[in-house]
């Protein structure tokens, strides 16, 4: 086996450089590069900044960090910036939780360092911390509706109050508020971190909330099939089947 014209011509775009052969493993190697920049990169309707920031997610939800360390410096190469970076992984926090976050971020502060940028970033915050629960129930419930207060009515207080706020003012009001990233494009990112951490349950409502939010039914498919090389065919295929059978008339409940 070669590699194909096309996965040398799309590696050597993100990397700088042209692919070499494996001194250990060239036959692995050859199918990993063809599979991904050959085949995957070639389908579907995204840009390359598009495929590397769904590339970022899935790698900094799986905490494959060498490989995210790569795939930033590929994203920045082909022309996502430092903020769009930082937002896609900020977004990945209410999923992955805040270490795993912290761990992403420091990778990718690392590369900004290495290549100049300056620290911090701009702020992209856009609301108060008083405003959270609002500004949250705005972008959430059209999405999702308000049902979750109704899920979690029977946990003993003060958590029946508790949970529906943490979910609504901090992933909503704090999180899914910021700028930069497009509400359509969050919700992309949510969901491809939903599924690198095979949670099925959750992948239902948030294929519905990124359809939603504004992506197409081919856009979200091929989020799913950018990260199927990375975070493996039955949690991508999981999320496929839903995208396969979506039915807007169906309730996009998240908790049932």
């Amino acid at each position: 086996m070669a590699l194909t014209p096309e996965a040398i011509e799309t590696f050597t775009r993100l990397f700088g450089s042209a692919p070499q052969p494996s001194p250990t493993d060239p036959e692995l190697m050859e199918t990993l590069q063809n599979h991904i920049f050959g085949e995957v990169f070639s389908a579907g309707v995204l840009t390359d900044v598009e495929r590397e920031l769904i590339t970022v997610t899935s790698l900094s939800a799986m905490q494959t960090l060498p490989q995210l360390r790569a795939h930033v410096g590929a994203a920045l190469n082909v022309g996502a910036t430092p903020e769009q970076l930082r937002e896609v992984i900020y977004q990945c926090q209410p999923y992955i939780g805040y270490p795993k976050t912290l761990n992403a971020i420091g990778v990718l502060n690392e590369v900004l360092t290495e290549r100049g940028v300056q620290l911090p970033l701009p702020s992209a915050a856009t609301v108060a911390y008083e405003d959270r629960d609002e500004a949250g129930a705005a972008i959430q419930v059209p999405l999702y509706g308000d049902e979750v207060k109704a899920v979690f009515a029977k946990l003993p207080a003060p958590f029946d109050t508790q949970v529906p706020h943490l979910l609504t003012a901090i992933g909503f009001g704090e999180v899914e508020s910021r700028g930069v990233l497009s509400l359509a494009e969050r919700e992309l990112v949510s969901l491809v971190a939903i599924a690198a951490i095979g949670a099925a349950t959750q992948l239902r409502p948030h294929v519905a909330g990124a359809v939603k939010a504004g992506n197409t039914l081919q856009k979200v498919a091929a989020a799913l099939v950018q990260a199927m090389p990375y975070i493996g065919g039955p949690y991508a295929l999981t999320g496929l089947v839903l995208v396969a059978n979506y039915d807007e008339s169906v309730s996009s409940e998240a908790y049932r």
